[in-house]
């Protein structure tokens, strides 16, 4: 299953040695695992709740507004440690988590089809890099998918 952590954001940037390679100002700042054996239709099905999530405020205070409502902005970035099995032991096992190519493919997928499904500004972190993300969390409010758990 694809996995991904959606933190609704007033802003976020992602640098790679210090220098900042991709940012977003209102909207998702998204953290994205590819575990194996994933393909596009799970990633589909992620892309089709991301951008139809109503988790922003409308004039009442209710979270009622999606992305597309409100012209948000996302910023992807890659993170394999999402799909770490913790089941034994202390230290993590990412045997779980996609082979890199695959992986990156399938992230790459994920950002074309978030652009192709209505959102404008999408910009992404760097695959496989040591990333620095900062980001401000609004509200705060955090949302994991998981892609198996979606109609």
């Amino acid at each position: 299953a694809v996995k991904a952590v959606i933190q609704r954001v007033t802003h976020a940037s992602v640098k790679v040695d210090g220098e900042t390679v991709g940012s977003c100002g209102q909207g998702f700042l998204i953290l994205l695992g590819v575990m194996a054996g994933d393909d596009e239709k799970e990633a589909d099905k992620l892309v089709n709740k991301t951008v139809n999530l109503r988790i922003f405020e409308d004039e009442n205070g209710k979270m009622n507004l999606s992305s597309l409502d409100i012209g948000g902005e996302m910023l992807v970035a890659s993170q394999f440690t999402l799909c770490a099995d913790c089941t034994h032991g202390r230290r993590p096992s990412f045997t779980p988590s996609a082979p890199p190519d695959e992986a990156n493919r399938l992230y790459e997928y994920f950002v074309h089809r978030l652009k192709e499904n209505g959102i404008s500004h999408v910009e992404t972190g760097v695959f496989g890099a040591d990333m620095k993300v900062e980001l401000l969390n609004d509200g705060p409010v955090t949302i994991i998918l998981d892609s198996s758990e979606l109609k």
